[in-house]
């Protein structure tokens, strides 16, 4: 296999359009880095899609990069399919390295050699209909998204919580490695990146996410919460209309240690209310929220966000792959518990 030569060596440039949603702390965004080389294998699969390029390096040898990317729901809608790239194409590649000098980057540009230029692209939908009910398909807003972020990773914590944040490592505790979701208000109707798509049904309402492609069940039958009932990831949900505003009541969360705020647990206690309305015009979805863990959070957190109506995005499985993403050290810092930094 023929490999190709460095052509460029660092910059200082940053693509204004690329935004990234992975694990950011291991990566220098000042930095680019860009190289010719030769695809050696491309992974089209969650939780990060992956390209590996050979290039040349200084002392002669051939040095093989590790390229991450977005998730398939992420990449499919900036234009990319698993046929794209094959073993032996030869690209161009401008790409965040990581700051301890291995040969692992994330991704910036990829060029094609036909002289096609494929990224990420993460962009504020804009508003082309309008709903006439919460039913349909929702994506999140940079703004509100990362406001609310900001407010639960903020919000006062008790002892206990306080304590348990400081303790937390993402490596050693976080269980999302694993393929387990994040747990409501980050669930579902969590993401900027990601769509939600809700479906209303006679006896119960059905919120999915391209997210792990979780799924929330809410019981519209008159029932209360179950006596002990079986604790589970996303909890048991029961709602009910009052006018055109759907209130969910969410208890039975079980335990998980990254789900309050990065770093802080939810415990037994947990109890999530949420209120959903569309605006004035129906092309937004208003969700106010009420938290309370009273092991973990000093006082009740409340906060609101918007999603826009987006009827002409197609979800996406997911389908994370538990052995690439501990391979890869998934990290979702920017997936889901922070506002993405541009």
């Amino acid at each position: 296999m023929k490999v190709l030569k460095v052509i460029l060596c660092i910059g200082f440039l940053v693509s204004s359009h690329v935004q990234a949603h992975h694990s950011d702390a291991g990566y220098d965004h000042d930095r680019l880095v860009t190289f010719e080389g030769v695809v050696s294998r491309y992974i089209f699969r969650n939780p990060h899609i992956m390209i590996y390029v050979e290039t040349g390096d200084e002392q002669g040898g051939i040095t093989e990069w590790e390229i991450e990317t977005g998730s398939t729901p992420i990449m499919s809608r900036s234009g990319w399919t698993a046929s794209m790239l094959s073993p032996g194409d030869v690209v161009t590649v401008r790409v965040h390295p990581e700051r301890s000098g291995a040969p692992s980057a994330i991704l910036n540009v990829l060029e094609t050699s036909d002289g096609s230029a494929w990224s990420q692209i993460e962009v504020d939908e804009e508003a082309t209909a309008s709903a006439t009910s919460i039913e349909g398909v929702w994506k999140g807003i940079g703004a509100t998204t990362g406001l609310f972020r900001r407010q639960l990773n903020e919000h006062p914590l008790t002892s206990v919580g306080q304590e348990a944040k400081e303790r937390f490592s993402y490596f050693e505790d976080s269980p999302i490695p694993e393929c387990v979701p994040p747990q409501a208000p980050d669930a579902v109707i969590g993401s900027i990146v990601y769509l939600n798509d809700i479906e209303i049904m006679n006896d119960r309402i059905i919120i999915r996410s391209e997210f792990f492609d979780t799924v929330r069940t809410v019981f519209m039958d008159g029932r209360g919460h179950p006596d002990n009932g079986e604790r589970t990831n996303q909890g048991h949900s029961v709602g009910h209309w009052e006018n055109d505003v759907l209130v969910i009541d969410t208890t039975l969360f079980s335990d998980h240690p990254d789900a309050n705020g990065r770093g802080v647990p939810a415990g037994a206690s947990k109890h999530l209310i949420e209120r959903l309305r569309l605006s004035d015009d129906g092309t937004r979805l208003i969700i106010d929220f009420l938290l309370e863990d009273p092991e973990y959070l000093a006082e009740p957190f409340s906060a609101s966000k918007e999603l826009m109506y987006t009827p002409h995005l197609e979800m996406v499985t997911y389908g994370c792959d538990p052995v690439l993403s501990r391979q890869i050290g998934f990290d979702t810092v920017n997936d889901y518990s922070e506002f993405p930094r541009d």
